[in-house]
């Protein structure tokens, strides 16, 4: 019982130190609180550095070789995907990854924990669908369909005698969204899909999703807002706080849907399931740790210069702590070789990102001399806000989508660990997640 009741303590102990790490640098940085902290929604008070070539060609260095890795990952060490990995222990583990067993030996994690987290139990109840006879969409699919359209319509074009509808559209048009691709996860996979198999599932996604994203705003406080919303003076400030609430529960239901439809292409799951494999010992898992523990606090005080770490921190620091507790994460199947649901995390939060700038452009660029959008965001990125395709976000900046769906991962599992309930996102998967 005393090791159970450790590993939920090791999460809090560690979550409380993402929100105070960075704000005690940022203290030490200006000798009070950051410039604009606790303006809500976030507002730009200070101007960020200029473009810096040098920064933006190393950003472009690092973008090539992620985009290689993702295009040609036969260059980095992955295999065919006929190919079998066989794991230490002697199992085999096919390219689809049925009949596999995950284990941490390195991170000292017991038989049952990883029982109870199987990394392969994502693509087992998908690989195993995806064989079923397919189902027509479901009813929601086709309600999804006018209300995408209309609200899409909402967004982008203002309509003086329907203010409250053009202001009010972000949610229905993101929810509508969700309810789309999850019908098409429905079709795909033969009728079995997150609110078809676990539709009080998508309810919890939406409660974490709120708060996850909060504590991205939170964090936004300490870069000096790489990103804030203009248009704040549509709302009062209790209808901000209320509005961006319900806004905020779009967040994980969506990535999470994109990760599911993803899930149903065999030959996406195949892809990256034959890598190098990788072993982290505990020790190499208490450097990470520490190494957040410095990134964390150097965000606050060296705002411009580590802008970038809001999109990663959370990793060496929740993922790790994670490791060392012998729970699973999203990096638990790199030891046999399987970066499946790593890789394909990072690029359905991609595919959703492209979604997200394309709305939020067009409510901005259609509506340039009038306020429709409480929503409609900005950015202020320091150094590399250069080359704008269609987009807010400067083209660079869209590599950030693939660390923010590994984030947003972990942070759900952060919250089901602490929270003691079923993490499994993929129906039909495998494996109990929320015992202990």
């Amino acid at each position: 019982m005393k090791k159970n009741l450790s590993k939920p303590a090791i999460l809090i102990g560690t979550s409380f130190l993402i929100f105070v790490l960075p704000l005690i640098g940022s203290i030490v940085r200006w000798g009070e609180l950051p410039p604009g902290y606790g303006s809500f929604p976030a507002q730009k008070t200070v101007e960020p550095p200029g473009f810096s070539l040098g920064f933006f060609i190393f950003a472009c260095a690092v973008a090539l070789l992620i985009t290689l890795f993702l295009l040609v990952p036969r260059w980095f060490g992955f295999r065919n995907g006929a190919e079998r990995a066989v794991d230490e222990g002697g199992s085999d583990v096919t390219a689809s990854g049925s009949g596999s067993t995950v284990t941490v030996g390195d991170m000292h994690q017991s038989a049952t924990d990883v029982s109870n987290l199987s990394a392969a139990s994502a693509e087992h109840g998908v690989a195993n669908r995806t064989a079923a006879a397919p189902s027509g969409y479901p009813v929601w699919f086709w309600w999804s369909l006018p209300v995408l359209v209309i609200s899409w319509l909402l967004m982008w074009v203002r309509i003086p005698a329907l203010p409250l509808l053009n202001a009010f559209s972000f949610v229905p048009l993101w929810w509508s969204f969700i309810l789309l691709l999850d019908g098409v996860v429905y079709k795909r996979s033969g009728g079995n899909s997150i609110l078809a198999k676990k539709p009080h599932l998508m309810q919890i996604l939406a409660i974490v999703s709120c708060f996850s994203w909060f504590v991205f705003e939170y964090l936004n406080f300490f870069v000096l807002a790489n990103w804030y919303y203009p248009n704040n003076t549509i709302l009062s400030d209790f209808g901000n706080v209320f509005w961006f609430s319900l806004s905020y529960t779009t967040v994980l239901p969506a990535i999470f849907e994109w990760y599911t439809l993803l899930l149903t292409f065999p030959a996406l799951r195949k892809r990256y399931s034959n890598g190098p494999k990788l072993k982290v010992s505990r020790q190499m898992l208490l450097l990470f740790y520490g190494a957040g523990v410095i990134l964390a606090f150097g965000m606050g005080y060296f705002p411009s210069q580590l802008f970038w770490v809001l999109w990663v921190a959370l990793v060496p620091l929740l993922s790790a702590a994670m490791g060392i507790a012998g729970l699973w994460t999203p990096f638990t199947p790199l030891r046999n070789g399987n970066w499946s649901p790593i890789l394909l995390i990072a690029i359905a939060t991609l595919l959703n990102g492209l979604f997200w700038e394309l709305w939020n452009f067009g409510s901005g660029y259609f509506n340039s001399e009038t306020i429709t959008n409480p929503n409609f965001w900005k950015y202020s990125v320091p150094y590399l806000d250069k080359i704008h395709l269609f987009s807010e976000m400067p083209i660079l900046g869209y590599f950030g989508y693939l660390f923010f769906g590994v984030n947003c991962w972990i942070m759900w599992l952060a919250a089901a660990y602490i929270c003691k309930f079923d993490p499994e996102i993929v129906p039909g998967a495998s494996g109990s997640w929320g015992k202990r």
